[in-house]
């Protein structure tokens, strides 16, 4: 969140004629396009905005102090862009601002090299009419990540992310491509790929019309709506197929937690929950997308420990590319104190990505110097990441920063 929230019986006002406004409109104006600022204030003081409409609509009500980002508002605006010239580390902070934010978009690099493999022995076998190689590759898990990346692409277009935005963006056209291929070979259901591209276009055109701020808010709560009850319907459901057959086969977890999706979606929209629970519930749809992610490594593990002689199946480069792209991504996450991303990131490249060369490594797949490799370098990034955070913020312990990212002030 850009400040801490004043309540509008609190807000001193002011009186232009007839018009009555708020005047903590006006702190956040400079987070916001010049072109957005001098529209919204000619329309308020032409009458043209009520009250109710400026205050739902517009800016956040805030103040100007500057303040790390808490567990359950992680769905909320970028922090990092209020006067951080008047945090403790100056000079140093504005350079690490920078270069997390770098880093963060780098990790387009390994993810992109993560899916062109599959998509270029998609399209040999499409070529060469060998159509059934395709049904390998699970329509379903490929739709689980595609749900997964538009719903966080959402939550980092609210946070104006830019440099992750891409890699969100990235990740939803590449997966796209290969279940259009899955498609094209008959391995999904020709109406299920016609829900799925309505899904994808319309999600990309509404977040960034929602960037660009060209899109009604309005629209964009039902977008969240939307993303929310179909993250929760979908993540349970994940979970529980993983286990087949040990567990019976039905479609009752994701049921359930569909029912309960909607309940809790219109009781917040109703306003019949407190404010904590209305922003726990704004928050919901990218803690769904990063715990289907996380559930990922243990989907993994689950396949490893009841077929071992598969993991020669897995290619140790992929799991290094996925542990170096979440990798670049945990400095940026620290650094905003986003607890959301720094837990999905930091979970895929040491239980996804690392955790996987240690099975290959336990298997004799790969060799001691590649793991001993990739160990030294993930402990290495991990640690320096901590020293310069801490650092950049002035402190004298990294778990000061920790501390801050998990609880706030």
């Amino acid at each position: 969140m850009a400040g801490s929230v004043v309540p509008v019986s609190k807000v001193p006002s002011r009186n232009y004629g007839c018009i009555n406004y708020c005047i903590s409109e006006y702190c956040t104006y400079r987070l916001q396009p010049l072109q957005f600022q001098r529209k919204y204030l000619q329309q308020s003081l032409h009458g043209k905005l009520n009250f109710t409409k400026r205050l739902l609509n517009g800016p956040l009500i805030c103040c100007d102090k500057l303040r790390p980002v808490a567990a359950l508002e992680s769905n909320a605006p970028d922090p990092i862009q209020q006067g951080s010239e008047n945090l403790r580390g100056g000079k140093n902070f504005k350079e690490w601002n920078s270069l997390s934010a770098k880093f963060a978009g780098a990790s387009n690099i390994p993810f992109l090299l993560l899916q062109l493999p599959q998509i270029i022995l998609n399209a040999r076998n499409l070529l060469a009419g060998n159509k059934t190689a395709l049904f390998a590759v699970p329509w379903l898990g490929m739709f689980t990540g595609l749900l997964g990346n538009l719903s966080l692409l959402s939550y980092f277009i609210k946070k104006r992310e830019t440099e992750v935005v891409v890699v969100q963006t990235l990740g939803v056209v590449s997966i796209y491509i290969v279940i259009t291929q899955l498609a094209m070979a008959g391995a999904m259901p020709l109406p299920h790929y016609i829900v799925t591209s309505t899904v994808v276009f319309s999600g990309l055109i509404l977040n960034f019309m929602n960037y660009f701020y060209l899109l009604n808010p309005g629209i964009w709560r039902l977008w969240e709506d939307f993303i929310t009850i179909a993250g929760l319907s979908a993540l349970p459901q994940v979970m529980w197929s993983t286990f087949l057959p040990y567990v019976p086969n039905t479609i009752l977890p994701g049921l359930l937690a569909f029912v309960i999706a909607v309940m809790t979606v219109l009781m917040a929209r109703m306003r019949k929950l407190s404010d904590r629970g209305i922003k726990f519930v704004g928050s919901i749809s990218g803690w769904t997308a990063t715990l289907l992610f996380m559930w990922m490594p243990v989907a993994q593990a689950w396949t490893n420990l009841r077929n071992p002689e598969n993991i020669r199946g897995l290619s140790s480069v992929s799991m290094l590319l996925a542990m170096v792209g979440n990798g670049l991504m945990i400095p940026r996450a620290l650094f905003i104190r986003d607890l959301m991303w720094f837990t999905g990131s930091s979970w895929a490249s040491v239980f996804y990505g690392w955790g996987n060369l240690l099975c290959l490594y336990y298997f004799q797949c790969i060799s001691r110097e590649f793991f001993g490799a990739a160990t030294i370098g993930l402990v290495a990034w991990i640690g320096m990441t901590l020293w310069k955070d801490t650092q950049v913020y002035g402190y004298t312990s990294p778990l000061t920063s920790l501390k801050e990212l998990v609880f706030g002030h």
